[in-house]
């Protein structure tokens, strides 16, 4: 389970406490900036959070999203946002296309900071990345295991995007978004080679681009969702 690396020092300096209130910590859900394109990556969209936990009021149980189940997840998102200050943004599959992963992925996090209601003093990133912010920031390798509030950025990131993957799933029936969550699953490629692409497919990914590229070369090149027949 994660831990608060800051937990004891609160306990012991009341000065720390309040200075806690500054400090927030981001995660993303999606594509993954670190690794590339791999058959298993996500094809769509990529979302970033940034929380700032009150020392007071840290919800039991937080921890790296990916071991928690969805419903467990679910019930964490709404105890996080109640208590929590929190920031999110989205790095659109347009912007991934235009930038690479990587720097969307960089941009969406430091967005996220700067939707947050309060200026925060220090940053704390999950991987080995910092990212552009007005203030100290710091990259934790494996963050999301190791500090509670990179927890809660990892588990708002994913329960948003899930949603988020749901509503496209239900504007683009046929292609089980709502399922597989834009990953790159047979289910999926299955529905890319009979469907075509949607304007919330990644582009420059390979599998995306072959469709698209074949969709040129023969008919019309990547539908419109709306043309889809229920």
């Amino acid at each position: 389970m994660a831990v608060n690396t800051a937990r004891d020092t609160m306990a012991k300096n009341p000065a720390a406490a309040t200075a806690a209130r500054s400090v927030v910590s981001v995660d993303g859900a999606g594509p993954d900036r670190r690794t590339g394109e791999r058959d298993g990556d996500s094809w769509a969209a990529r979302v970033a959070a940034a929380v700032i936990l009150d020392p007071k009021r840290i919800p039991r149980g937080l921890d790296d999203s990916k071991k928690l189940t969805a419903e467990r997840r679910a019930v964490l998102f709404e105890r996080i946002c109640a208590v929590a200050e929190v920031g999110v943004a989205m790095a659109s599959p347009a912007r991934i296309d235009r930038d690479n992963i990587r720097q969307a992925s960089l941009w969406a996090l430091a967005r996220a900071v700067k939707a947050l209601p309060l200026v925060p003093r220090l940053v704390f990133v999950d991987g080995c990345d910092r990212i552009e912010v007005a203030c100290d920031c710091e990259a934790v390798v494996s963050g999301d295991a190791l500090v509670l509030s990179i927890a809660a950025a990892s588990i708002v990131a994913k329960v948003t995007r899930d949603r988020l993957m749901e509503q496209v799933g239900a504007a683009c029936p046929g292609y089980g978004f709502e399922r597989h969550m834009g990953y790159g699953v047979p289910e999926h490629q299955r529905a890319l080679a009979a469907l075509g692409a949607t304007p919330h497919h990644r582009r420059s990914f390979a599998p995306v681009r072959a469709v698209c590229a074949g969709e040129a070369d023969g008919a019309e090149a990547c539908v419109d969702p709306r043309r889809i027949a229920s």
